[in-house]
């Protein structure tokens, strides 16, 4: 008997007419099969954001600048006054400035130091018990730096009096390597009118990694001496007398440099008219006080127009006089109504130009 060979053909031809089949078959027979591949929603949280380039951070505040160069221009020619003033008065208006910026500055970062603190700190190095040392420490180093100095940019570890321990640890970045960046992004601005680079140099100072405790009134220090730029006449342009609403933070570069030019408005003409009132009582006093003979009395009168607020041992060391001749001529002065007590005690009292 003769053996067949298989027939693998037939079943190879059902193999293609199954296929054909299938294809023939309606979508609705195939309701077993997955549907279409659909878009869903995203409901993982965000990850980290790229920060933006350097060059388009310039770019930001660039063109915050030139969309409000109108209130710029009248921001600068007050501060251009400011200047004039200052550069024709007598060295005393600049100290008596920077202790009334740096009190006020010290109530935006949360120290909350008084002037009659501050003076009695600066002139002779007195705090109270409970009182912090470290704060009123941070206050008369913003006091130094607003009265003159060598500025920021010439040397910013100097400025700050930051120095890097000798026994850095290995993690611990040098101040240096943190303080390069924030320093070169200032100096690709330098097309940028002093005020807007003041601006933007406050803003970026903790995205810099600068900010450490008190970073809040280093970097306003360090703004306030930009904002003056060259200028001779003011060391630099207050912040935050009337307000410190300029120095807060949120938003784009457009609405922090519009709250910053509405806040250095404000503080620039509160500096203008407190100079009023001290030229005015400073002439009232002159002319009342010609009849006193003595080193005394002008020396007195030139203390209460450098200081806001002095009490007798201040005076005393200020002026070098008796601790007698001091007494007499402030108990001559009150009585006249040229300086009023503000404390309301027997001791430790403080007095302070009527203006």
């Amino acid at each position: 008997m003769k053996p067949q060979a298989p027939t693998l053909h037939d079943d190879f031809d059902a193999l293609f007419l199954d296929a054909e089949e299938v294809g023939q078959s309606s979508e609705e027979d195939l309701w077993f099969l997955p549907g279409p591949m659909e878009e869903e929603p995203d409901y993982l949280p965000p990850g980290p954001r790229t920060e933006p380039r350097e060059t388009e951070v310039l770019d930001d505040w660039r063109k915050a600048e030139a969309g409000l160069a109108a209130r710029l221009a009248s921001v600068a020619g007050r501060v251009g006054a400011l200047h004039d003033r200052l550069k024709r008065g007598p060295e005393g208006w600049r100290h008596r400035l920077a202790l009334i910026e740096a009190a006020d500055l010290s109530w935006f970062v949360g120290d909350h130091i008084g002037p009659d603190r501050l003076a009695l700190w600066i002139s002779m190095r007195l705090s109270g018990v409970q009182e912090d040392t470290a704060a009123l420490a941070r206050v008369g180093w913003a006091v130094r730096r607003l009265s003159g100095g060598p500025g920021p940019e010439v040397d910013l570890s100097a400025f700050l009096d930051c120095r890097d321990p000798e026994n850095l640890g290995d993690d611990a970045e040098p101040f240096m390597n943190r303080a390069s960046g924030w320093l070169d992004l200032m100096a690709r601005a330098v097309d940028l009118h002093p005020i807007s680079r003041a601006c933007m140099g406050f803003h970026l100072w903790n995205l810099a990694g600068l900010g450490q405790h008190g970073d809040g009134m280093e970097a306003a220090v360090t703004a306030a001496r930009i904002a003056a730029g060259a200028g001779r006449g003011a060391v630099f342009v207050p912040l935050a007398m009337g307000g410190s609403g300029g120095l807060r933070a949120g938003g784009p570069p457009a609405d922090r440099l519009s709250r910053w030019l509405d806040g250095m408005m404000i503080a620039s003409l509160s500096a203008m008219r407190h100079l009023d009132d001290i030229e005015a009582w400073a002439m009232r006093a002159d002319t009342e006080m010609a009849p006193l003979s003595g080193k005394t009395p002008p020396a007195l009168r030139a203390v209460l127009i450098e200081w806001p607020l002095v009490s007798a041992p201040m005076t005393e060391i200020l002026t070098g006089a008796s601790r007698a001749a001091v007494q007499r001529n402030l108990s001559w002065l009150e009585a006249r109504g040229l300086i009023r007590e503000v404390t309301g005690q027997g001791r430790y009292r403080m007095w302070r130009a009527t203006i």
